[in-house]
């Protein structure tokens, strides 16, 4: 496989066709991507804020990964379900998850705060690489149900689970890919290779790109370059269309890069220089597609005025919102864990809940 990231959507604004992904730009509603990957970063901005404001206990921030998150999830179906990891905002947004319920996991208040099946977007996922086996474990369970390879649009089904590159580090994710080979599930693992794990860069656990790790599994990998979002976009599409036809699973590799901390509380001055993340700045993802859009003339003035003003009501209402968040109820983390509670967990949801009322 060629090493080299495929990419459509030059910094410059140009498109340039690549036979690798053929995609029509004309045919995609690119400023509708453009207008997810604006929102998400907005979730994220005011997130931080709100973090550094002590109102949440941490964040993960995604500045820089918009392109890759977008792209990815606009390529799903409306049956294809997601499993994130911490960090996809993005696919959040782009599946219809109130980014005020993504506050609550970070500041404390709920276990996850939406319903998986409401948008076919599991809950995030703090143990890194954990995701990938639900994943590879719901595809079975896809198999299983005669959703895949039936030839019928409506039926047939895909899992989509995204990782970083630190994740291909965990167990997990290996055995997760034995699984996906052997049994020729489907699933499209898609990789955020955003070069740091946490204080790690990739060269320290790989001597070979993030795609070509899927030969040794046996199964398709595919390079794309991460900040261009028409490029993840087919990418994904096709990935997807094959794992549906039941043709098995794809690792794709978005090469992208974290521009932020790890976390809000990490110090990433302390691993890797400013000068890198400003080298990767130039390369901004959201940039690349405005330039696009004005050179081409599928946005104006009034389209780029009306977006501000949706990203300030976005802003405010996070604000709001994240304040307004209530406290869990004390058996809130018993009623969610069965759908039919055991009768030992009943009695002691009972005794918790008489504990903290006589505390109060």
């Amino acid at each position: 496989m060629t090493t080299e990231p495929i990419s459509m959507l030059w910094q410059d604004g140009t498109f340039r066709a690549n036979e690798a992904l053929p995609i029509d730009p004309l045919s995609v509603d690119v400023p509708s991507l453009y207008r997810d990957m604006v929102m998400s970063r907005r979730v994220d901005t005011e997130a931080i804020a709100l973090q550094r404001q002590g109102e949440l206990g941490l964040w993960p921030s995604l500045l820089g990964q918009e392109a890759a998150q977008v792209g990815a999830a606009r390529a799903m179906g409306p049956r294809d379900v997601a499993f994130p990891t911490y960090r996809e905002h993005g696919v959040a947004w782009c599946r219809g998850v109130d980014p005020v319920n993504l506050l609550g996991l970070f500041r404390g208040t709920t276990l996850g705060g939406w319903d998986p099946a409401a948008n076919n977007f599991n809950l995030y996922t703090l143990v890194i690489g954990a995701q990938t086996l639900h994943a590879v474990g719901y595809a079975m369970g896809i198999v299983r149900d005669g959703d895949v390879g039936t030839g019928d649009p409506a039926r047939d089904r895909a899992v989509l689970v995204f990782l970083g590159d630190g994740a291909l580090s965990e167990g997990e994710t290996n055995e997760a890919f034995v699984w996906a080979a052997a049994q020729n599930l489907p699933v499209v693992f898609f990789c955020q290779n955003n070069q740091w794990a946490i204080s790690a860069p990739y060269s320290v656990q790989s001597r070979v790109p993030v795609a070509q790790r899927a030969e040794g599994f046996g199964f398709r990998g595919v390079r794309v370059d991460g900040n261009d979002v028409l490029a993840c976009l087919a990418a994904t599409r096709k990935a997807l269309a094959v794992a549906r036809s039941g043709n098995g699973p794809t690792l794709i590799e978005a090469l992208t890069y974290r521009r932020n901390p790890h976390t809000t509380s990490d110090d990433d001055g302390r691993y890797r220089t400013g000068a890198e993340n400003d080298e990767w700045e130039a390369l901004d993802p959201i940039d690349r597609v405005r330039r696009y859009l004005e050179a081409s003339g599928r946005i104006d003035e009034a389209f780029v005025d009306e977006l501000a003003k949706e990203e300030q009501v976005l802003a405010e209402r996070l604000r709001t919102g994240c304040r307004s968040l209530p406290d869990p109820r004390p058996d809130s983390s018993f009623r969610n864990t069965f759908v039919d509670l055991p009768a030992e967990l009943e009695k002691q949801m009972t005794e918790h809940i008489e504990f903290v009322e006589a505390g109060e």
